[in-house]
């Protein structure tokens, strides 16, 4: 490649919970900029979460988005006129930019008050392997298994 690649950023770990993974989250939670409003409706949602269940937020969050994190994806490929669904496995860093987007995304089309609530209980539902956010990884994981004949046409 003729062009270097870019440098990665350095983030910053947040103010309550002092973990990079939280600012990462925050940063995909923001919208127009607004990342004090972000980290807002993030501690809120940790907090109805500690109200709600008896472990530690924090713990609850990382395994629920440990939880909805997809290890494979299909990628279409034109071979021949035809086009197949190749499966192939993805890198750490987008599996975990998948996952906390699949999470927020599923918390925002929920039916609930607050942006909070939404997405405590996303998380929550994520955390007990269930939710819209759980069953978008089974279903790419299913996609996989089900093109795993055409894995041999990978790029």
């Amino acid at each position: 490649m003729r062009k270097s690649k870019p440098k990665k950023r350095i983030i910053l770990p947040d103010p309550k919970f002092n973990d990079t993974l939280v600012t990462k989250f925050v940063n995909n939670l923001m919208l127009r900029g607004k990342k004090s409003l972000a980290y807002d409706v993030f501690y809120d949602a940790m907090d109805i979460i500690k109200s709600k269940m008896e472990e530690d937020a924090l713990e609850v969050w990382k395994k629920a988005l440990a939880n909805v994190t997809p290890s494979v994806e299909v990628r279409s490929r034109r071979v021949g006129g035809a086009t197949f669904q190749i499966p192939s496995e993805i890198r750490p860093t987008r599996k975990l930019s998948i996952g906390m987007k699949n999470l927020i995304g599923f918390a925002r089309k929920r039916h609930e008050k607050s942006m909070a609530q939404k997405l405590a209980s996303e998380v929550m539902a994520a955390y007990k392997d269930e939710g819209a956010a759980f069953k978008k990884k089974e279903d790419t994981h299913r996609m996989a298994e089900a093109n795993k004949a055409f894995s041999h046409f990978r790029f």
